[in-house]
């Protein structure tokens, strides 16, 4: 089981992103012995990460991280629909994570998208709900922020996380990952 509070992963997390700026390649476990632990023994994320698809932001990388460490969920824009926040609630209840990160990235397709196009097709879905994180926000990086601080208050609507908050010291914390230096901004 994990039994680091909130505030000991986000301690983790920082200690293995500095890790990974100040390598040229990262070094978390990814053994044939951690992969027969953890079918064994079954999975035992430390965080969840909810992240854009981007194929820069690598959150195992970012934080160092091996096989089991996180609990990866992905999609363009870190947006939350009801198939995020089912795994999010999942990873919560039954793998005992006591932080979730809502991590977003500078220079964010998705929230260029939303800020400067007109989208068609199933994008118009992910663009609409960042529209409504930033409002008019015209600034990249503010937008980023905003969008992930308002997915943040999205995780936080569910009864289930409200209850593992008050219960288990679950913590939900927004994130922003600069692509350019590597560096992660917990906000």
């Amino acid at each position: 089981m994990n039994y680091l509070s909130a505030d000991q992963v986000i301690e983790k997390l920082k200690e293995g992103n500095q890790k990974y700026i100040n390598q040229m390649c990262t070094i978390g476990d990814t053994s044939i012995q951690k992969r027969v632990q953890t079918y064994i023994k079954g999975q035992h994320p430390y965080a969840i990460i909810v992240t854009c698809s981007d194929s820069r932001v690598i959150p195992e990388s970012i934080f160092n991280a091996g096989i089991g460490d996180l609990f990866v969920i992905r999609l363009a824009g870190n947006v939350i629909d009801d198939h995020q926040l089912g795994s999010i609630e999942y990873a919560a209840g039954h793998l005992d994570c006591h932080l979730i990160v809502v991590l977003g990235h500078t220079h964010c397709g998705a929230v260029d998208a939303a800020m400067n196009g007109n989208p068609d097709g199933y994008i118009k879905f992910i663009t609409d709900e960042i529209k409504k994180a930033i409002g008019n926000e015209s600034d990249e990086k503010k937008a980023c922020i905003k969008n992930v601080i308002y997915c943040v208050k999205e995780i936080e609507q569910s009864l289930e996380i409200q209850h593992y908050e008050c219960d288990q010291g679950l913590k939900v914390i927004p994130a922003l990952y600069d692509i350019e230096t590597g560096m992660v901004e917990f906000l």
